[in-house]
């Protein structure tokens, strides 16, 4: 890596995949850069309070802070305000987790969810992670809504989830992967079962405004023993009302609104949940 910035936010990516903290010469070696210049960084992220050492000479872990920006970025920026009502509707008539993730540029990242299972069996992951395009239902979802030239862009420049890293059903090849998003182009929306997690199934669906290119997905998530195939078929209508729905109510986001050419920035009309 090369460059101030460049350095700076590689540690904090580094670090914010590593809870327990690294130690000054992991974090270097990961980085490929020099320890003096670790150190540095280190110091300066230290001072402004994203960085903290553990103990003296001990392992270098992340604040809250950045995180506390991330948090604040959402409560601005509208995305909660509309969807939480939406995503608490559907994971309390699933039973599951229900989750959305956004688009920005050319990753797609969990950022708001409700657990509707109370008991048993939870899915329960971390937020602000990206999703796998070319194995998760969010990704699938988010692929069948553009051209095949496109989706194969994306999943290519992100990479292919391979069954080592996610589920034993994890497509290993393009061609696998395009015949899964033709399928959820065919049905309407994604299924999968053991692709993004051993032992997890999922429901997705593209939100999609009208007359504008995606802006997210909808997913419903569980455990494969529970969440059955037949389950998700009987729920995928509620998925894709609820897709419209948040569609709709998107317009009322600052982050999702666009300037119409010629006129003010435009609101799409709000329907009840």
């Amino acid at each position: 890596m090369s460059g101030v910035l460049d350095r700076t936010l590689g540690i904090l990516e580094l670090l914010s995949r590593h809870g327990e903290g690294l130690e000054l010469a992991a974090i270097a070696d990961t980085l490929n850069m020099p320890r003096s210049a670790a150190h540095r960084l280190l110091a300066d992220l230290t001072r402004t309070g994203y960085v903290r050492q553990t103990r003296e000479l001990g392992s270098y872990m992340l604040t809250t802070k950045l995180s506390s920006l991330g948090l604040s970025f959402l409560s601005h920026s509208g995305i909660v305000d509309f969807s939480q009502p939406l995503l608490d509707r559907l994971a309390q008539l699933s039973g599951e987790l229900a989750r959305l993730s956004v688009i920005d540029g050319e990753r797609l990242t969990w950022v708001a969810r409700a657990q509707g299972a109370r008991q048993g069996l939870r899915y329960d992951p971390d937020m602000g992670s990206d999703a796998r395009l070319s194995c998760s239902s969010s990704g699938l979802a988010w692929m069948a809504a553009l051209s095949d030239d496109e989706a194969i862009a994306l999943a290519t420049r992100q990479g292919l989830g391979q069954p080592q890293d996610y589920g034993p059903n994890a497509p290993r090849t393009v061609q696998e992967m395009m015949a899964m998003v033709h399928a959820t182009r065919e049905r309407g929306y994604a299924l999968t079962v053991d692709t993004y997690t051993p032992g997890l199934s999922a429901l997705g669906a593209v939100v999609q405004p009208a007359g504008r290119p995606p802006i997210g997905a909808i997913t419903i998530a569980g455990p494969t023993v529970r969440f059955t195939e037949e389950r998700m078929r009987a729920l995928a209508p509620e998925l894709l009302e609820t897709a419209a729905q948040m569609a709709a109510a998107s317009g009322t986001s600052p982050f999702f609104q666009k300037t119409a050419p010629g006129g003010p920035p435009g609101r799409l009309p709000i329907y009840a949940a």
